[in-house]
């Protein structure tokens, strides 16, 4: 989507982070810990993409220092948005948060979203590039580096379209709405076909597409909206996004078979779908907990 160019950006809740280094042996890795425990949960037949942020941590060094947080500059207008990914996310993050206000009783907003490079530290362990866009449920908080979008591109054939890099930042907020409204407390680390954890993704990936449906209405402090009205185009960038973070991608992608009982997020097709859901229908069309398997 393309924002308004002189629509005002609130950053207050968005803060970037920079300067980490870690103590310990391993710095990263050109493979994403996320690939390489859908791999071996294929091959041990055991789960392991839950514990992603806990081995990167193990296998990177426990020690984070020289980290400094600082507000996030020259991101003023929708046409600093335009321009850089950043602002952009930080754009997004003003817009969701004025539409989920309106739409969720007793609204809190994320405690922080977090923009950072290379690694950070979390409520739930140490956020990398390689783990990929989380929301962290025991501090309320979403972290991103946004070098993950050129991954999602390059590795996994995404589009590289401004609306598929603001759904994964719609897709993360959509599991602070789970948080806010008790989904997610409804779901273990259990996986297959109909599983929580499925059923939680494919509610976040319906409440993006509910945000979608209606960013171009949702207006800054001054009343100017935000957003232009979302072409075909640009769905079809989303719908690209969500197509590739599908569990049955990632496993063709890792060179695994398809295994629908090691599925934690969904398929391609489903995430595409109830993407589609909740742009058609809005939030109230999000109940992935309340349909039987056979309709996910």
């Amino acid at each position: 989507m393309t924002f308004n160019d002189n629509a005002r950006i609130d950053t207050g809740r968005v803060s970037k982070r920079s300067g980490a280094r870690r103590g310990g042996l391993i710095a990263g890795g050109g493979v994403g810990v996320a690939l390489l425990l859908a791999l071996g949960s294929q091959l041990l037949g055991v789960n392991l993409l839950p514990f992603a942020p806990v081995v990167d941590q193990l296998i990177s060094g426990s020690s984070l220092s020289g980290e400094r947080s600082e507000a996030l500059p020259g991101c003023e207008t929708g046409a600093d948005a335009n321009a850089d990914a950043e602002c952009r996310m930080a754009a997004t993050a003003d817009s969701l948060d004025r539409y989920w206000a309106g739409e969720v009783d007793g609204y809190r907003a994320p405690a922080e979203v977090v923009l950072f490079e290379g690694q950070t530290q979390s409520g739930c362990g140490t956020a990398t590039a390689a783990t990929g866009p989380f929301y962290c449920p025991p501090d309320e908080s979403i972290y991103l580096d946004v070098a993950f979008f050129d991954t999602l591109s390059s590795d996994y054939g995404a589009s590289d379209g401004s609306l598929a890099q603001m759904y994964v930042l719609a897709h993360e907020w959509g599991h602070h709405i789970s948080n806010l409204i008790g989904t997610l407390q409804q779901t273990g680390r259990e996986s297959g076909p109909a599983s929580g954890s499925v059923r939680l993704e494919l509610q976040a990936d319906c409440f993006a597409g509910a945000w979608v449906q209606n960013a171009s209405t949702v207006t800054d402090s001054a009343g100017v909206p935000f957003l232009q009205p979302v072409t075909s185009e640009q769905i079809a960038d989303a719908m690209s996004a969500a197509a590739a973070v599908g569990d049955d991608h990632i496993m063709e992608s890792a060179g695994a078979p398809v295994n629908p009982e090691r599925f934690t997020h969904g398929t391609s097709e489903q995430r595409q779908r109830w993407f589609q859901e909740g742009y058609r229908g809005g939030p109230g069309a999000c109940g992935t907990f309340d349909v039987p398997a056979s309709e996910l």
